[in-house]
């Protein structure tokens, strides 16, 4: 048996390269390939019988291509994006401003609620300056305060926008005459009742201050003001009050309207005081008189925040009626009821409380809010 020779082991030297050159003009593109596959593959299926594709891939470019908007398509679109904020953006940034001034509101009474009962009594300062500095200042984190013609210093906007929609008639209240002159001198006779009230007061200048919280509040301060009586029988409710403020949450900033950033606060008796910030809705639910049992139906329909007010709230109405310009000859029904058959009202005219029958028609409706 023959073995065949080992191979000799070659050697790099022994070998030689050649450089091989390929025109790519002779391999087709993978593109093209992928095309030309596509178009027999279309070919086959039609030839054999199958469903021959919709489109080829050629036309699959050809579509993707085309996709886009035109100028005209785009300033179209942006037009109508335009007109549709344009809409609804003064709604949803009035219903911002709305809760958020809702908020502050409530924080402010919150405070007040609890400075004031810690005041003891609140009648006996000399004015309202006084007020504010010798007792006020102590139970209230308070910033700067502002008397006689410098109430504009404490940020107090030089006119309000009533809750009508009108601009208040004065740049500044300085006096409580200027804001309601049945605070300083009124009269009353009830031949029914065989009464004759008779008030008067002094007309005292208004100060103003700023709380911690950004809040300008101008002030009116009643020094002779006194206690709740108990009474159950028609009376002016005048002398009931001893403070009465009128706040701005933002200061001077705007829009300076009531019922928005601008309210009421007052204070009622001087000593277990009560203090009411009534925020009434825009108008009188019915010019006609009615009888107090529709009266509260009526609140309670119009929406869950609304309701009678109480005879405070009333009071407060009263004082400060040339802000929400309801009218001097209306009675108001209030939610107060004496007993399970009347209840009281307040005159918008004089002053005057009395209780009257829920049955008998004989005073107007207006709500306010919770």
């Amino acid at each position: 048996m023959t073995l065949a020779e080992p191979v000799s082991q070659l050697n790099p030297s022994d070998c030689t390269t050649k450089e091989v050159s390929v025109k790519s003009e002779n391999y087709p593109s993978l593109r093209a390939v992928t095309d030309r596959v596509a178009i027999q593959s279309t070919n086959a299926a039609s030839s054999s019988g199958l469903p021959r594709r919709h489109s080829s891939a050629r036309n699959d470019r050809g579509r993707l291509a085309r996709v886009g908007f035109t100028m005209a398509e785009i300033l179209l679109s942006l037009t109508i994006i335009g007109v549709v904020a344009a809409i609804t953006l003064p709604s949803l940034t009035g219903n911002i401003n709305e809760r958020t001034w809702n908020t502050q509101r409530k924080a402010l009474y919150a405070r007040m609620s609890q400075a004031f009962p810690l005041l003891g009594s609140v009648n006996g300062y000399a004015d309202a300056e006084t007020f504010i500095t010798g007792a006020l200042s102590k139970v209230l984190k308070i910033n700067n305060i502002c008397s006689g013609d410098k109430l504009a210093d404490c940020g107090i906007p030089e006119k309000f926008i009533t809750l009508a929609g009108n601009n208040f008639s004065y740049s500044l209240p300085f006096k409580i005459s200027e804001l309601n002159a049945k605070m300083t001198s009124m009269s009353h006779s009830d031949a029914s009742l065989g009464l004759d009230i008779l008030y008067s007061d002094t007309d005292t200048e208004a100060a103003a201050f700023e709380t911690a919280n950004g809040e300008s509040i101008l002030l009116f301060y009643f020094p002779k003001c006194q206690s709740d009586m108990g009474e159950t029988t028609l009376h002016l409710v005048q002398p009931k009050i001893c403070v009465n403020m009128i706040y701005d949450l933002n200061s001077s900033k705007g829009p300076n309207t009531v019922g928005k950033d601008v309210g009421v606060m007052t204070v009622l008796y001087s000593t277990d005081s009560m203090i009411v910030s009534p925020q009434p809705w825009y108008r009188n639910a019915s010019t006609s008189h009615t009888n107090w049992y529709d009266a509260l139906a009526y609140c309670k329909n119009l929406d869950e925040d609304y309701r009678l007010p109480n005879r405070d709230e009333a009071a407060a109405i009263f004082v400060n009626n040339s802000l929400f310009e309801f009218g001097s000859s209306w009675s108001l029904w209030t939610a107060s009821s004496i007993d399970s058959n009347r209840a009281w009202e307040q005159s918008l005219g004089t002053g005057n409380r009395r209780v009257d029958n829920k049955n008998d028609v004989n005073a107007i409706v207006r709500c306010v809010k919770r």
